[in-house]
């Protein structure tokens, strides 16, 4: 059931988002769409110049993104984001990769030799989880890492404010790696560029998946405090 964002606190909002991959069969209330909506709107940007372009799919839209990322997964067909992206990790990083996708995959009672549940697990990202709804986030493509800056902390305002109002997400780098097919589904002109795609919906309790729960390290891993 969708909650009201003013019973909440920031704290909450934020200690209890994670990343959903598994969703009840159940639309979220358009009413409540334009609510999470308008409140990420606030999200800060330099000189208020709000660059995130947004796209969200529902119904029958979201069901032919997803088929047809699907059907491009399954046939092979190489990858064409719009930006790149590392593919591997080094160090503490790679470390917190790995400790993750252990978590996940367990929960999922995938065994690291299983190289089909493996590859089963990987398409369900294209598959969007079963969510009834997935928005795609862009910008012009003028615009270079620092707007993206402005863009990011709008789709941390955006997640925050799902979770505010009940309705879990997923953020999935997977849903840049076809911009395409975002782009036709929308008529969105070759100047918007897709940086990413959000998942989201009610979750499911009873999908293994959502059993996971990723800790963060301590601050002083990152944060330094000096005077």
């Amino acid at each position: 059931m969708s909650v009201s964002p003013e019973t909440m606190s920031l704290a909450e909002a934020i200690t209890s988002r994670r990343s959903v991959r598994g969703y009840l069969d159940k639309e979220v209330p358009q009413e409540t769409l334009e609510s999470i909506f308008t409140l990420a709107q606030r999200a800060p940007s330099n000189c208020n110049i709000q660059p995130w372009k947004v796209y969200v799919a529902s119904g029958a839209l979201k069901d032919r993104i997803r088929d047809q990322m699907v059907e491009k997964v399954m046939q092979g067909v190489p990858f064409n984001s719009d930006y790149e992206y590392p593919d591997t990790f080094d160090g503490e990083y790679r470390k917190r990769q790995v400790d993750c996708a252990m978590e996940l995959y367990g929960n999922m009672g995938i065994d690291r030799g299983d190289k089909a549940g493996r590859n089963r697990a990987m398409l369900r990202n294209f598959q969007m989880f079963d969510a009834p709804h997935v928005v795609f986030i862009g910008m012009d493509k003028v615009f270079g890492a620092s707007v993206a800056i402005d863009v990011g902390m709008y789709m941390q305002t955006l997640m925050l404010s799902m979770t505010a109002h009940g309705v879990g997400c997923c953020p999935q780098g997977t849903m840049r790696y076809y911009p395409d097919i975002v782009r036709e589904a929308f008529g969105i002109g070759d100047q918007i560029n897709i940086l990413l795609g959000i998942s989201f919906g009610y979750e499911d309790a009873a999908v293994a998946a959502n059993k996971t729960w990723i800790d963060r390290e301590p601050i002083d891993q990152n944060v330094q405090f000096r005077r």
